[in-house]
């Protein structure tokens, strides 16, 4: 049979997985984009992802130099400010509530928020421009082979390919990892979330807002106008148990619900769209390569939904892949590069998957005593200039 050759597999059709397709493709790297199931491009389809993604600003400047950026920034909304609110106390209204602005720091916004759904509409569309990238939506992989030189692909269709280099962004289930033998630690919170849109009579003035009181945070994060109001998708997490019941309510039920866990920040808010669940976990791989192999996105690691982090570590990971690549294009995929990919990211992967860990272990404490230290904590943080300008640097990518 003869083997159809490309210099890159992406295995993942999701937000991820079409970033990094796009971005080799771009920088001049022949690509296919596999997955088993075609994108889901319209906001109300079933089984569309309501959840929103919020690029900051290392990755836009990525999608910019992928040609990205232009398709996307009409549909984004800035966010400008992070606001941090502690409803921890006897009551469910704010008690502390301290906002992290990215002036302090520079002159962009923190980042940029936009849907899923969306995201998966712009990039399948800008695909299709990129000559160098072809894109089989309902193929997925079936087996992988690999030896020191190439690795071979077989398809859900019958086919196989042969390449250079295989990018698994086949998610935290990724059949590619489980095929090169790649074991993941996985922790488990008994959490999930809930994430749905909302428009709400207060505009969001472009700021991010991250309510805790227990059972994890509820955040508003902004949106462009929902039909003529102001609009915020909402990701609230809760143990599984309230996740279901909440999921379960008639709307007004739940409307009443979300708009006392709110704090009634922004007025009252009117469901805009059907609510979706998501479990919440934290997973690591052992390594993020193997033999050619690199694992990227879910892939290699999982976060709980908090500032903002999940997607932008992941086109950490495709930005330092493009730099080896374009560094040396003839050792595209070898041991030498992906064991340079491994150490330049999966120390910083860990620590961020500890700090998030940390973070939303924090927001899930019910004892009243624990949640006065948190509120008592945060407002400490805040107080020191110097820590809060670090922190923000820091969630931005710019150190650690």
């Amino acid at each position: 049979m003869t083997q159809a050759e490309y210099d890159i597999v992406v295995s993942g059709g999701g937000v991820a997985g079409l970033a990094a397709a796009s971005i080799f493709g771009s920088a001049g790297f022949s690509v296919l984009c596999v997955d088993p199931a075609p994108p889901i491009t319209a906001r109300d389809a079933e089984g569309s992802d309501l959840r929103t993604t919020a690029f900051l600003q290392p990755a836009q400047a990525l999608l910019d130099r992928a040609g990205l950026w232009a398709r996307l920034a009409p549909h984004a909304a800035d966010l400008q400010v992070m606001r941090i609110v502690d409803a921890g106390g006897e009551v469910p209204e704010p008690r502390v509530t301290r906002e992290f602005d990215a002036s302090d720091i520079s002159e962009k916004p923190f980042g940029w928020n936009l849907p899923n759904w969306l995201l998966r509409r712009e990039m399948v569309a800008h695909l299709e421009s990129l000559p160098s990238v072809t894109f089989r939506p309902g193929t997925g992989t079936t087996t992988l082979f690999t030896r020191e030189s190439e690795a071979r692909v077989g398809l859900s269709d019958g086919t196989r390919v042969r390449c250079r280099l295989v990018i698994a962004a086949d998610g935290r289930n990724s059949p590619i990892r489980e095929a090169a033998g790649v074991e993941v630690k996985t922790t488990r919170y008994g959490q999930k979330a809930l994430a749905f849109a909302v428009t709400h009579p207060i505009p969001h003035e472009n700021v991010s807002t991250e309510i805790h009181r227990s059972g994890g945070p509820f955040t508003l994060v902004p949106l462009p106008d929902h039909e003529g109001r102001p609009s915020s998708a909402i990701v609230w997490m809760e143990e599984g148990p309230e996740v279901a019941r909440l999921a379960a309510l008639p709307v007004e039920d739940f409307e009443a619900e979300m708009n006392i866990r709110s704090c009634h920040l922004f007025g009252p808010l009117t469901l805009a769209s059907r609510r979706t669940v998501w479990p919440i976990i934290s997973q690591v791989a052992e390594r993020i390569c193997a033999e050619r192999v690199a694992l990227v996105a879910e892939a290699a690691h999982v976060v709980p939904p908090i500032g903002a982090q999940g997607l932008n570590m992941s086109l950490g990971d495709m930005r330092v892949l493009l730099e080896l690549a374009e560094a040396a294009p003839e050792r595209l995929g070898d041991r030498a590069m992906l064991e340079t990919y491994h150490r330049r990211r999966h120390l910083e992967v860990r620590a961020r998957v500890t700090g998030i860990d940390l973070l939303n272990r924090a927001s899930m404490m019910r004892a009243q005593p624990l949640r006065d230290a948190r509120a008592q904590a945060l407002d400490a943080i805040y107080s020191l200039a110097p820590v809060r300008k670090t922190l923000m640097q820091m969630g931005l990518g710019a150190r650690g």
